[in-house]
């Protein structure tokens, strides 16, 4: 298990500097762990743990043994959002901006990714913490989870994880939880299409690792198609969309292995994917 960006800790009865790794990492089996390691900051979204992110997240990437993405976090909080102390008068707006553009950032880079990105999340998550799980294609929650978009309440309106949490559920279910800071439960997050499903604390990993598996099934070039598709048709009118997508189906057919998942329906056997984004014809 690796570790990459750290913060300090200083001892207090030594008076030592200790460096504890705000992520860990680990690839397995086509999968990549991706832990938020700082509970004692409720693993708060600072800037060292975005930027430590986004290196997890990019790092061989495109490597073809990189199937999908889970990001999880240890503690009793997935993540309270933005680390506070760093939005204070005294950074400036020059690092506020930066602050905001690295988080954008990140988040974005998790919807253009070529491969899925599952939260598995097992307990608390607001603001841009709630953001990180409105970002992720796929999400899988413990009944004890909530979710939060609070910043109301502190003077700070949670206008950027309104970006992702606004497309995931419904508008009037977004503006209430980003007016009245409230959180809703896993099971209303479930209903209104913010998370894609609620397991029992202890079948957290087992659920969420099994759709990993199954992610891992496909060929990694149909699913990086399908979902740079997906993100680019929902962001267009009803026509376009159509038109985007029945040239993503044509190009599709096109790769190698779209024409092998077919003749191994054909021929009533498993398909042995290339993974790679090879043509049979134009």
């Amino acid at each position: 298990m690796a570790s990459h960006q750290r913060e300090e800790l200083l001892c207090p009865i030594c008076q030592n500097i200790f460096e504890i790794p705000v992520t860990l990492t680990c690839d397995y089996i086509s999968t990549r762990r991706i832990i938020l390691n700082n509970p004692k900051k409720r693993n708060a979204l600072s800037l060292s743990m975005l930027d430590t992110l986004r290196e997890n997240i990019l790092t061989d990437v495109d490597g073809e043994d990189l199937r999908v993405i889970i990001i999880s976090a240890k503690g009793p909080v997935f993540s309270s959002g933005h680390d506070l102390k760093e939005l204070t008068s005294t950074q400036g707006r020059e690092y506020h901006t930066k602050v905001f553009q690295t988080c954008s950032e990140v988040m974005t880079l998790i919807q253009d990714l070529p491969i899925p990105v599952i939260a598995m999340v097992n307990g608390v998550a607001t603001a841009a913490g709630c953001q990180l799980v409105a970002s992720c294609d796929i999400a899988v929650a413990t009944e004890k989870s909530t979710f939060a978009t609070p910043g109301v309440n502190v003077g700070l309106f949670c206008s950027t994880p309104a970006v992702a949490v606004g497309r995931a559920v419904p508008r009037k279910v977004a503006m209430e939880m980003l007016l009245t800071g409230s959180p809703i439960s896993a099971h209303d997050a479930l209903l209104h299409g913010l998370i894609s499903k609620v397991v029992p604390e202890e079948r957290l990993e087992e659920k969420t690792l099994a759709i990993a598996q199954r992610v891992c099934q496909s060929s990694r070039p149909v699913v990086a198609l399908g979902k740079a598709t997906f993100q680019r048709q929902m962001a267009q009118g009803r026509d376009a969309a159509y038109a985007t997508a029945s040239k993503v189906m044509v190009d599709n057919l096109a790769l190698r292995d779209g024409q092998e998942g077919i003749q191994a329906f054909l021929e009533k056997r498993k398909p042995v994917w290339s993974h790679k984004p090879e043509k049979v014809h134009d």
